[in-house]
């Protein structure tokens, strides 16, 4: 398949910094798939000065000044499916969560406009043992991480009918900071117990409890206990989520997530400091996650009437962290209207607000 898709993009400045520049994106794309284990998806956005600083050139330097700015050329490359013993996936990653989630939720590597990279993503399963590897930058030294699962039930008593009912997990993040603008190295580490209580056809139930750290920083720790709950039916697939954290020492859950790669600079609050050096309060917190995918003719892939994705965390100290995406589409799916929204330190100083609306036009013809 072959496509060309064409956009506005601006940025606009902010209290009196920065300039105002707007551009024409225009995003040639070719896509080849081969059943379920093989596909690439090759494009770029090429954006086009229509305003702004004329000594820029007509296509935006910013886009293409670093070796990480070519992974945007690959927009999706899969070898294998979540079914394969061994799978690899190239692309981009936005709302990533790895595995429980624990140490990166929700995370967005292109966040920084004048940063775009190419992620990675391995998944294996050998016996017992299930693996998901990802790099924020196949081409430069950023985010990389990994999570094992031990099925427990596999181990004691033999290879089960239902896979992954009682897991032990442990998950490993480390940041080198030296791609995409240099910042402070960081790693996390966390250890995850899951039980699904309730396995229904269409239906799911399982609750965990997990505790992680900062290797090398004394006192740096923090708890968590949840409950969680998948529904997936010919027309609705839905997860749900809820949580309740401890934090202790500058430790906290979720702390590669969606405001990740501007905080890694400059985190939300007064402070003025990276995220790795930021004064995060002791404390409790409750989060929760809603992934809700409704079609009502049962399509199935990624076109959905309805697509809505939010997550929310409320601290006891009085910090609001939010995000979230819903998405729309009308008249045959030929139109889809979609808004997203990120709140950072909410009602707190120095809050991070950044927000989003979408609007796209396809024409679909035959049936």
């Amino acid at each position: 398949m072959l496509r060309v898709e064409a956009a506005t993009w601006a940025l606009l400045p902010r209290s009196g910094m920065g300039t105002d520049e707007g551009y024409f994106q225009v995003e040639p794309t070719i896509v080849f798939e081969r059943g379920p284990e093989f596909g690439v998806n090759l494009g770029t956005p090429l954006r086009l000065r229509v305003w702004g600083p004329k000594d820029g050139g007509v296509v935006r330097r910013e886009d293409w000044d670093d070796l990480s700015d070519w992974g945007q050329l690959v927009r999706a490359l899969k070898l294998g499916s979540d079914n394969s013993p061994l799978g690899v996936w190239f692309g981009k990653l936005d709302s990533y969560s790895l595995l429980n989630g624990h140490l990166v939720r929700r995370y967005a590597h292109r966040a920084n406009p004048n940063y775009h990279p190419a992620a990675g993503v391995l998944t294996g399963t050998l016996g017992p043992v299930y693996v998901e590897a990802f790099s924020s930058d196949v081409l430069g030294a950023r985010l990389m991480g990994a999570e094992a699962e031990l099925d427990l039930e596999h181990v004691l008593f033999g290879k089960p009918k239902q896979k992954g009912r009682y897991t032990l997990g442990l998950s490993a993040v480390h940041d080198w900071g030296r791609a995409g603008g240099r910042a402070a190295s960081v790693t996390l580490a966390h250890m995850d117990a899951v039980a699904v209580l309730v396995v229904r056809p269409e239906f799911e139930a399982q609750v965990f409890a997990g505790w992680g750290g900062r290797p090398g920083e004394a006192g740096a720790w923090g708890a968590v206990v949840g409950a969680g709950a998948d529904a997936i039916t010919p027309t609705l697939k839905m997860a749900l989520r809820l949580e309740a954290r401890r934090q202790h020492g500058g430790f906290r859950q979720g702390f590669f997530g969606p405001d990740y790669e501007l905080a890694r600079f400059q985190a939300a609050g007064p402070a003025g400091v990276p995220l790795a050096d930021a004064p995060f309060p002791d404390g409790y917190s409750a989060f929760g996650e809603a992934e809700v995918g409704w079609d009502a003719m049962a399509y199935g892939g990624l076109r959905k009437h309805l697509k809505l994705s939010v997550g929310a965390e409320v601290f006891s100290w009085g910090r609001l962290d939010m995000d979230g995406r819903v998405a729309v589409q009308l008249f045959e799916r030929s139109l889809e209207v979609a808004v997203k929204g990120l709140a950072v330190g909410a009602g707190k100083p120095g809050a991070r607000y950044l927000g989003a609306a979408e609007v796209r036009w396809r024409f679909l013809g035959g049936k």
